[in-house]
């Protein structure tokens, strides 16, 4: 514990520090008045005039009250930050409301607001206002909006206060920040079939227990209430004490949503660049299939699951929140560094019979055929394949890479696939629309193959 002296040495320091800071918001007027103030009194000793001298005193005294007033004033006036909504999905606005309180027991100068905001969602909102009485309050807002995903910080708000006769200026800083979370977009799917029904329906579907015979029951304990039609004798002589079937419980329909982030994958950035399609795509189908009651497992090109290491399928959360961690997930996701998609076929080897969807960007022969091999792990698999030739410009279509892209899709088609080429300007409730239908399933029907089962 160190000595009185040197504590009370070092509170005076801090305290001559904090008016020394004080006294340098003083604005040019009040400087003016100052100097005024000195060379007046100064004037009065020379020429020995007593009003001189109480004139120079007051010009000196008005700026020094001021800044000490307003010193005072600057630890009283408190500000909050209060936004709606804390998620908004790309181009949607968000308003954020700041809210002033003059808990002093003096009238306020003027005020004027600054909310430090990303250069992304605009300039910086300032706000000036008008005295405030004591106890009172001011409130006003703003809206941010941005096309590009990501986390973005409020804050922190300044306020800057003036004393009434503008002498003094004096920056107060609040350290607390809020969030804006800027999502995906999200596209209202049509509620068609892709070849998995929810709630233990369709290629999805997981019996966990049957009653087919006596040798496929699983017993468990007797539980008051149960009826004694379901004893199961046998379990119960085996076991010694009351046993009965069990009901057939049927699980969720699973579904994994495989969004390819390779660097090398997708040409340009931006708003309406494919990749953002492809982001936008894979939030809108994961979100369609967690309310239709899937138990959908958000994976990337390199393995990982989304939002956390076990998917976002879990049952820790509701549909309405895991659909909410996955919008999170993928407002930040970014390209990754890998060049292939093997990480991801490995990661399906847990994944079992189900719906498959997957977005993928441009494919060379050998990630097709990678591509090809998931769908021996999976019940229906639908795929989106960014058309590099499209997104590269009408000069591209002719070329190899763009005769490539055919003959990439034909090769899904034919491994089971029901694979639709993505070109700019495609609405995703159309595409999947038409991997539902018959044409679309069938789109490799030159191939003599079905696009795949349901």
């Amino acid at each position: 514990m160190p000595p009185a002296g040197r504590a009370d040495a070092t509170a005076g320091a801090a305290a001559r520090g904090s008016l020394g800071a004080a006294l340098a918001g003083l604005t040019t007027r009040g400087r003016s008045f100052l100097a005024a103030g000195v060379a007046a009194a100064g004037c009065s000793y020379v020429l020995g005039q007593e009003d001189l001298l109480r004139v120079g005193l007051l010009l000196t005294l008005l700026p020094l009250v001021c800044v000490i007033v307003l010193h005072r004033t600057r630890h009283r006036v408190t500000g909050s930050r209060r936004l709606e909504p804390a998620r908004v999905p790309a181009t949607a606005e968000a308003r954020v409301s700041l809210r002033v309180d003059n808990v002093s027991r003096l009238t306020t100068g003027l005020l004027m607001l600054q909310d430090r905001v990303p250069y992304a969602l605009g300039p910086r909102p300032r706000f000036v206002l008008d005295r405030v009485e004591p106890g009172g309050r001011r409130e006003v807002s703003y809206r941010v909006r941005s096309g590009l995903r990501g986390c973005y910080p409020l804050g922190p708000l300044e306020l800057r206060l003036t004393d009434p006769f503008g002498m003094c200026e004096l920056t107060r800083a609040f350290s607390a920040q809020d969030t804006l979370t800027v999502v995906p977009r999200v596209d209202a799917l049509p509620p068609v079939r892709l070849g998995g029904t929810a709630a233990g329906h369709g290629d999805g579907r997981h019996r966990s227990l049957a009653l087919a015979g006596e040798d496929d029951v699983i017993p468990r304990g007797y539980r008051h209430g149960d009826d004694l039609r379901r004893v199961h004798w046998r379990s119960t002589a085996r076991h010694g004490e009351l046993m009965v079937r069990r009901e057939e419980q049927p699980q969720r329909a699973h579904c994994t949503v495989l969004l390819d982030t390779r660097g090398t994958a997708y040409p340009g950035a931006g708003p309406g660049a494919p990749f953002e399609w492809a982001v936008s795509g894979a939030a809108s189908a994961a979100v369609h299939l967690l309310e239709r009651g899937f138990a959908v497992r958000l994976l990337t090109d390199t393995g990982s699951s989304l939002p956390g290491p076990d998917g976002a399928g879990g049952s820790a959360h509701g549909p309405a929140e895991t659909a909410g961690l996955v919008l999170d997930a993928l407002a930040l996701i970014d390209h990754s560094e890998g060049t292939g998609l093997s990480p991801a076929l490995d990661a399906l080897h847990t994944s079992g019979e189900g719906l498959l969807v997957a977005f993928l960007g441009e494919l060379d022969e050998q990630q097709t055929a990678v591509v090809a091999r998931m769908r021996q792990r999976s019940g229906t698999a639908v795929a989106f394949v960014m058309d590099a030739a499209s997104w590269a410009g009408p000069a591209a279509r002719g070329t190899a890479a763009g005769r490539g892209g055919g003959e990439r899709l034909r090769m899904l088609r034919a491994a089971g696939w029901t694979a639709l080429p993505v070109a700019p300007g495609a609405a995703l409730p159309d595409l999947w629309r038409l991997a539902a239908s018959p044409d679309g399933r069938a789109a490799g029907a030159r191939d003599g193959t079905a696009g795949g089962r349901s």
